[in-house]
Formats: C-alpha cells, structure tokens, sequence
C-alpha cells in the first residue's frame, strides 16, 4: 500500500498501459467496430447499407435508414478513416510497446544467462532426469558423452570439481524473443496500415475501349489525380460455351507518361497492372450507353483463294472480298441476338453478350446475320469467309484502382510476425547437463535436462542420449 502511494501519476499511467487487462479491452473494441465496419460498406451509396440493415435486423427502409444516419454520424460508413478508429490503433500500439518495454528486460537478462554447471543434487531434482552405472573410465566416458551430445545438435561446456566432471550445454535461449518479436510485427503491421489509410485510397474507374484517363474517381464528385494517363486499348469478355455467363474478361491497358508510352499490360481479375505504387484491378465491365451507334466493327475477310484483309468498318459500311468483285454491306447490328420458334431474330439485352453483324451481299440475293460468338456462321456458301472479330469502342472496363504506400511494411510485418510465431510455438529453451562420478562400483551418470516449452520432444531427444550412452555410440552424425 505504501508503494502504491508513492507512486507518481507517470508510474500510474505507466502501470495502466502495461496491463494486459487494457490490451484485452482495446483489442476487444477494435474487433467490435471491426465487425460493424465489415457489415457496413464502406464509401458507398447510402441505399446499399440501407438494404445490408433492413437484410440483416429485418426493420424496414424507414428504420433503417435512420440507424445508418446514426452510424454514418459515428463515421461507421468511412470508418478506417475515421480519428476514433486511428485513436483505438494507437492506444493499442501504446499499450503493446510499453506491456513489452516493461517486461523485456528481465527476459533479455535470461536470454543472456548462459548455462553453468550445477551440484549434482540440483540436477537430481529435475523433472526431466536420467541415471546411468557405467563401468568405463572417466576419460571414456567423457568422450562418449560429448560425442552424444554433438550428435544430438549441442556443443558442450565442461567443468570440473570435487562431485566429479560435468558437461553442460543449452540451445535456443533467443528464443525467449519470439513474443517480442511477435509484438513489434503487429506494430509494424499498425504502422503500414496507418500509413494506407492516411496516404492511401481505394477507388474506382471506369475507361472506355480507345479513351483515356488521368484520373480515378472516389465518388461521383470526387477526382483523385493518378500522376500519368491510363488508356484502355481494347476490352474483350469470354463466356462459357451456350450461356451467357461470363468465363473471363480481360482489359489491354497502356500508360503513358508525359504523353509517351511507358507501359502495356493486358489485366485480368487476379492479375492487376500497378505503376508508380498504384494497382488497377481488373473488377467489372459495360456497355456505354452511347456507344452501340458508334462502335467500329472489325472484320476478317477471306477469299476462297486464301486472300485475307482486316475491315474497320462501321453499320452502313460496305466491303470487298479480297481478289473478287464480290462487295458485302453491313445493314444492321445486334448486341445481343437471339432466335425465336418461329425463326425471326431479335435483341434480348442491350450488353454485348452475343454481337452480330447483319451482311447484305447486292445483287447475289445473300443475307445473314454474322455472330462474334459462333464461328460457324463465318463461312459462306461460296467459300468465302467473314470474320466478325470485334465491335470496339463501344465497352468500359471496370476498374478498382487502389493505392497503398504501406503494403511492403505489412509484408515486413507479416514476415516477421511468420518468425516470431515459429519461435515462439515450436522452439524452446533447452538445457542439458551431464555429470559423470566415481564410485566404488564403477561411475555414476547423472543427466538433467529443462525445456521452457514443449518439453515432451526434448524428453524424446534426452532418451536418445541415455541410449546412445547406454550402448556406447561415439563419432560423427
């Protein structure tokens, strides 16, 4: 009690935030609003989390609308962004560094303590013991002993005195760090995920085929400046055979800085391009809703012959079949075409799910739709070819655009979370003694060992020592 009162209010707030109570209550409060900001969209349109609550608590729009209010006041809806989150982060990063600064030292003192020799008796009392009667001299045994303990990974110390000679040795004594070095991970963890959130940004950009942006969008309203120009060169979508159900899409973008290219890359999902430390992620698509009229339709023409050229093209455009007279005309397109019973063809979606151009040869009597999808409808019946291969300019790609300056010091952390965690679950401190006597009866071996975790392996590793020592093994590995 006196001690207490003695205390100063730096000690008190000293001792405050070393206590692991305190960690388990910020931590706690971090987990909490963690779950809250998971449920609730972040940054988004305030319908969507109206919809999320009226899902979820099952109250109605009305309701709803006035909790997400509530929660939009509290910064619920930006809430990595928000001072009281940033706060809950660095009290808890205060709290890990002064718990660890307060009990550090005694362990960096056991961490330096090397093994010495021990009394016999002291290692009678071990929990992990072993006694051997051996008839070898001294010398022999000796060098059996530091030949077994090699073999079992330690290199051993010796000493001598009147309760004989003993050798002694220890490994993983660092390993008493490994908490430490958990803790300062988590801090360097905080530390990049404070630097993303305050330097860094998560948005959106939608880019056109042939259009090109130097900026990315938070919001309706909000322009974030890249630093370069970003072109979309060409969008293509993939969908599994007889569905519409798209199987991949990919996006071929180029950068360009100071009105140079300095970068090409096609991107799918799971396969951003990033430049100057900010990644674009292949996320969505469209049809713009203007572009069906002004789209450039890209053909392959090929003769009977052999004789191929690509068109550019648009509806209403006219082409010849290369070496021939033979002259065709677009007359109509379709973004998504389908056939009824009754055979009559008809759009049934404004996206670009099953392109098709409409070819009118004049004069010959010919006609037919000409599918993107099916090839089988390229080939003519006089054996000429017409390749539809693309409607461009005409699609967006959807991109997250996402910038975070602390990715590689949360990759540190990780890392050395990785080494901290192994150290401290799956490595310990190990001791190992061996005292050899004499005795009327021949020499008295007495081997202790200690293990500050795991100690049923060691106990195995120390059975094969009294083994190896039982059946006189020496030399190397």
């Amino acid at each position: 009690m006196l001690k207490e009162k003695n205390k100063t209010i730096i000690d008190k707030v000293w001792d405050m935030f070393a206590s692991v109570k305190l960690a388990v209550v910020i931590f706690s409060l971090i987990a909490l609003t963690s779950m809250v900001g998971t449920v609730i969209e972040q940054q988004v349109e305030p319908e969507k989390n109206i919809k999320v609550l009226t899902k979820i608590l099952g109250i109605g729009h009305e309701a709803a609308h006035s909790l997400l209010g509530v929660l939009d006041k509290l910064q619920f809806t930006d809430m990595y962004h928000a001072w009281w989150f940033l706060a809950l982060l660095l009290l808890f990063a205060a709290n890990l560094i002064i718990c660890s600064l307060d009990r550090i030292p005694r362990v960096l003192k056991l961490v330096r303590e090397k093994v010495r020799a021990m009394p016999p008796d002291y290692l009678d009392k071990m929990s992990i013991k072993k006694t051997l009667s051996k008839k070898e001299k001294v010398s022999e045994m000796k060098e059996l002993a530091v030949s077994s303990l090699n073999r079992i990974g330690f290199k051993p110390l010796e000493s001598t005195g009147e309760q004989g000679t003993q050798l002694y040795a220890e490994k993983g004594n660092f390993t008493r760090l490994g908490v430490y070095i958990t803790h300062l991970s988590i801090l360097i963890i905080l530390a990049g995920a404070i630097l993303g959130l305050m330097f860094g940004y998560n948005a959106m950009l939608n880019l056109p085929e042939g259009e090109v942006s130097s900026f990315a969008y938070k919001d309706r309203e909000t322009k974030i400046p890249l630093g370069f120009d970003l072109r979309c060169d060409n969008f293509e979508v993939e969908y599994y055979p007889g569905s519409d159900m798209p199987k991949a899409y990919k996006s071929w973008l180029t950068v360009l800085k100071n009105g140079k290219e300095v970068m090409k890359k096609s991107i799918v999902v799971n396969d951003p391009l990033t430049y100057d430390g900010i990644t674009f992620y292949q996320s969505s698509f469209g049809t713009l809703p203007s572009g069906i009229e002004n789209g450039i339709i890209v053909l392959r023409v090929v003769s009977s012959s052999g004789q191929a050229e690509q068109i550019n093209t648009k509806v209403g455009g006219s082409f010849t079949i290369p070496g021939t007279s033979i002259t065709g005309r677009i007359t109509n397109f379709s973004p998504a075409l389908s056939v009824d019973q009754s055979g009559r063809a008809f759009t049934y979606s404004e996206q670009m799910t099953n392109p098709a151009v409409y070819v009118e040869f004049p004069g010959s009597g010919k006609s037919g739709w000409i599918l993107k999808r099916y090839p089988q409808t390229w080939a003519l019946s006089d054996g000429n070819r017409v390749e539809f291969l693309d409607y461009w300019g005409v699609e967006y790609t959807g991109m997250q655009v996402r910038k975070d300056p602390g990715v590689l010091i949360v990759y540190l952390g990780c890392f050395l979370m990785a080494v901290g965690l192994y150290m401290t679950f799956f490595m310990s401190h190990k001791r190992v003694w061996i005292n050899i006597s004499e005795e009327k009866s021949g020499l008295k071996v007495l081997v202790g060992a200690s293990a500050n975790k795991n100690k049923a392996a060691f106990e195995a590793k120390i059975e094969k020592l009294v083994g190896m020592l039982n059946a006189g093994q020496k030399g190397g590995k």
